[in-house]
């Protein structure tokens, strides 16, 4: 007696495949999959300083949407499909510019929140940020640490015209934040993406997870 579902359709009990062919397979599909989502979608990061807290402790896990600006052909400048450009207040996520002549795989990855946009005039004065003349308040800023203290353009920065294409960011923790106030502005190429939440987080000093964090949105 033929086996057969009650359509009439045979079934195929065994694809003629050895086992570990299949495997390989799936495993293959599966890393193809790993690195579409890595190299276009999301990719993960995890906190290695103290320059953006308390908005991002050391740490902290985060993912970052890596299509939000526009999907970013490898190893080229190209975008497509942006959704829309870097804005006053996002926390991103980039390349180094410094480590531009670096192998790709030597180049480090820095976290810091746009603070200037193409066209904008940023002054610091005092610790006090200037957007075109006027005060920025971004309510996460805080100053911890002696770094940089010896540095003047840590408190005082003459004003800059932001060029076309280009951001200045800076960390959070305004005090110990290495950023545009000392190596200048961020190309829209060397952004891979927007930091948007924290999926995870330890604290390595009590050597247990912060649930309280977990989950978060970045703002």
């Amino acid at each position: 007696m033929s086996n057969r579902t009650s359509s009439g359709t045979a079934l195929n009990k065994n694809s003629g495949k050895p086992w570990y062919r299949e495997w390989g397979e799936a495993i293959g599909v599966a890393l193809i999959l790993a690195l579409i989502i890595r190299t276009f979608l999301f990719q993960a990061f995890k906190i290695p300083s103290g320059s953006m807290e308390d908005t991002l402790l050391i740490g902290d896990h985060l993912l970052v949407n890596k299509f939000i600006y526009g999907l970013q052909v490898p190893w080229s400048e190209e975008r497509f499909l942006s959704l829309r450009n870097p804005q006053r207040g996002d926390v991103i996520v980039f390349e180094f510019p410094l480590d531009e002549d670096l192998p790709f795989y030597k180049r480090r990855d820095f976290i810091k929140r746009v603070i200037g946009v193409p066209g904008d005039t940023v002054e610091v004065r005092s610790k006090v940020v200037y957007i075109n003349g006027e005060a920025l308040n971004i309510p996460q800023a805080v100053h911890k640490g002696p770094f940089f203290a010896e540095d003047p353009r840590r408190d005082n920065l003459a004003p800059q015209q932001v060029p076309g294409g280009q951001y200045f960011v800076m960390g959070d923790n305004r005090d110990r934040s290495y950023d545009s106030r000392f190596w200048g502005f961020v190309e829209k190429s060397e952004i891979k993406g927007l930091a948007f939440i924290k999926y995870w987080s330890w604290d390595s000093k009590k050597h247990s997870p912060r649930w309280n964090r977990m989950g978060r949105l970045i703002k």
